[in-house]
């Protein structure tokens, strides 16, 4: 089972193209040796990888083999996400700070302020 497939099956990426770019950079490891997104899994193997966007590294253990994408239910069998907790935490902290919407503005940012974003003056 090619890793970069499985990894798309188990909804770790929302496409099989992110799925091997992300072992192309090689960031995607097992027992600190790089994986390429042709590695052959078994079970029972613990996979670092990053998340797609944000900081932090995801550890997954392998625990069944699919090779099609498959509903969420059984997506979550296929395999156990032991990620530290601290690393979820620094995650949700990460997630809270990137929002720009000041309560009570809604919708999309006007052209102006989102050159005040992309400027880094926005509070």
């Amino acid at each position: 089972m090619r890793l970069d497939k499985w990894m798309w099956a188990v909804r770790l990426f929302k496409t099989r193209g992110l799925a091997a770019r992300a072992c192309e950079s090689g960031r995607v490891k097992e027992g600190g040796r790089i994986l390429k997104a042709s590695s052959t899994l078994r079970g029972g193997e613990l996979i670092e990888l990053p998340f797609q966007e944000g900081p932090g590294t995801r550890v997954v253990r392998v625990t069944g083999l699919i090779d099609r994408r498959v509903g969420a239910p059984q997506a979550r069998e296929a395999c156990d996400d032991i990620t530290p907790e601290d690393v979820i935490e620094a995650r949700r902290l990460w997630s809270a700070n990137r929002s720009h919407r000041k309560e009570g503005e809604q919708g999309r940012p006007t052209k102006k302020k989102r050159r005040e974003i992309d400027r880094g003056f926005f509070e």
